[in-house]
């Protein structure tokens, strides 16, 4: 047999295992039998909250429609589950379940499901691995999701892509200047190119060039956060660090609950790949790292709310509390600070213009599909931008790579320079600086500043910035102290050791623990704190040593 035939007969396997006796019998104490009749559907495309179904007799057929006609994609026989990873993440389910014939089924809530993965670990590590395969191969075997129609130029339909890639959103793309059956399409639903971006929900629900909050809600990515609910830890920014707070807060029974303003993994679930991170000799892209860690964050019970922007940090009878961008205010007896840093911007003329038409911040699959075969440039000479042209490179004619200096190995890992130096399609530019961009509804063009006597105009479509980034700190204002940059003091340098203690510390006996702020109960980690190694490993590291902090904290105050 060949090692496809394997592989494929290996991921079946470990998509849809079956369970036996004994294992069904320790599920059964979490939920209870119930005889279903034919054709009755135990959930279907964007339900949420349903149960989880373990079959004891009979079939049930699992089918999708996201192209317009029903496909079949699996059919459980006695002994196996229903489910996929978004029995965890609280999502709309993009499969329908229908019970083929008389049956009995084992009906298990989903908030109990997750008691049952920490509870016993061999079937909790058996579902959790059919749950992420599953979801692999309903991609792979033709699932189209949603559809986004609009221009591949266009910065809202780069928005609403951008979101639904980093929040693993399955979704179809058709691009107006590429695909004739895209405006043909268009004309159906009785709407032209002006009118784009346009998405087709799974439903057939129809949204002209809708916010963030309404695309995320018709997603089923509706934001959890209850005013009325006072939270144990309330992570704002999940990033690297955000996110291994929010996973070992709630592996350690904490109540969690994490926000985001754009999507889970920060910055870092754009790096194309990461190829220092520990065991991961292979290397790992950001996406796949930083969804792991979403799915284990909420496998332990933390809330993630996304996109919820936090816009000031107050105190609320006694406790930390932020104001979200919707007007709600969420409660906390901790706050973990950890929203990380915007990209530096060029001083560039007219360069919001072109941003998310030809400028980009990131380079990701989303990016991906608008540089095949074509010129880019990149500006930055850190090992984002060297990820980033090496990923480039492969896909691209050309990748122009400038930078102020004369070195990349003042900024840049060997490995990086190494692949970079055996790349022939990378020329570094060195002692270059862009002054100008230009094109109509789209990039065309950029001028850049050189060592030699003229400035030099080279065709481009694409550019990419990796030149450093500010804190995301205007929310914190007057709340908590700032060094000069704008970075989060925590520890020693949160007071002012010549000054009297502050009383709020005074009653408390002590000074802020070493990644807290001024503020008492509200810690800082990652790339936003005063001092932080600005790596992926530190971010995780300073997320994952915060929670300790937080429990001697609460520790003191009950």
């Amino acid at each position: 047999m060949n090692q496809s035939g394997d592989a494929a007969r290996t991921a079946h396997d470990v998509a849809f295992p079956r369970l036996n006796r004994d294992e069904i019998e320790q599920l059964r104490p979490f939920g209870t039998t119930r005889s279903v009749v034919d054709g009755e559907e135990l959930f279907g495309a964007g339900d949420r909250g349903f149960d989880f179904f373990v079959v004891l007799d009979g079939k049930v057929e699992i089918t999708e429609s996201s192209s317009g006609e029903k496909r079949d994609v699996a059919l459980h026989v006695p002994g196996e589950f229903t489910g996929d990873v978004d029995m965890l993440t609280g999502r709309g389910s993009l499969v329908t379940a229908r019970m083929i014939g008389h049956g009995e089924v084992l009906s298990i809530p989903p908030d109990v499901l997750r008691d049952i993965v920490g509870q016993i670990p061999e079937v909790g590590e058996t579902l959790l691995r059919a749950f992420l395969m599953r979801r692999t191969l309903l991609l792979d075997g033709g699932f189209e999701g949603l559809k986004i129609i609009g221009s591949r130029f266009s910065p809202d339909a780069h928005r609403l892509r951008d979101f639904a890639t980093r929040n693993a959103v399955p979704f179809t793309w058709l691009d107006l200047e590429r695909e004739t059956s895209a405006e043909a399409l268009l004309q159906q639903l009785g709407f032209g190119p002006g009118d784009t971006p346009v998405v087709i929900g799974s439903d057939g629900s129809l949204l002209r060039n809708p916010s963030l909050a309404e695309f995320a809600a018709s997603i089923g990515l509706d934001a959890q956060a209850r005013e009325q609910e006072i939270q144990d830890l309330i992570v704002v920014g999940v990033g690297p660090a955000g996110l291994a707070a929010a996973v070992y807060a709630a592996s350690e029974g904490l109540k969690v609950l994490a926000v985001d303003a754009h999507a889970v993994g920060g910055q870092a679930a754009t790096t194309t790949r990461i190829e220092n991170y520990l065991g991961f000799p292979a290397g790992v892209t950001g996406s796949e790292l930083t969804q792991k860690g979403m799915l284990q964050a909420q496998k332990f019970g933390a809330g993630i709310s996304v996109p919820a922007r936090a816009c000031r940090l107050h105190v609320d009878r006694g406790l930390p509390a932020v104001e979200l961008e919707d007007g709600r205010t969420i409660v906390g007896r901790c706050i973990l600070i950890a929203t990380g840093a915007d990209y530096v911007r060029l001083p560039v003329p007219e360069l919001e213009r072109f941003e998310g038409a030809g400028v980009y911040y990131a380079a990701t699959a989303t990016e991906l599909r608008l540089c095949r075969s074509e010129r880019v440039g990149i500006v930055g000479g850190g090992n984002s931008a060297g990820q980033a042209a090496v990923y480039l490179s492969r896909i691209s004619e050309q990748v122009d790579l400038m930078i102020r200096g004369d070195d990349l190995g003042k900024s840049m890992s060997r490995y990086l320079i190494d692949q970079i130096e055996q790349t022939p399609n990378i020329q570094v530019r060195t002692h270059t600086t862009v002054r100008q961009l230009g094109g109509g509804d789209r990039l065309e063009w950029a001028l850049l500043e050189t060592p030699a006597a003229d400035d030099e105009e080279i065709p481009l479509t694409a550019l990419f910035v990796f030149i450093g980034a500010r804190p995301r700190t205007e929310w914190l204002s007057g709340c908590v102290d700032l060094d000069e940059r704008g970075f989060v003091r925590t520890g020693d340098e949160a007071l002012d050791p010549a000054a009297e203690l502050p009383s709020r510390w005074a009653s408390l006996g002590r000074t802020p623990f070493v990644l807290e702020t001024s503020l008492p109960g509200v810690f800082a980690a990652g790339d936003v704190r005063s001092g932080s190694v600005k790596r992926i490993a530190s971010a995780v590291g300073e997320g994952s040593m915060a929670i300790s902090l937080v429990h001697r904290h609460l520790a003191a105050v009950s």
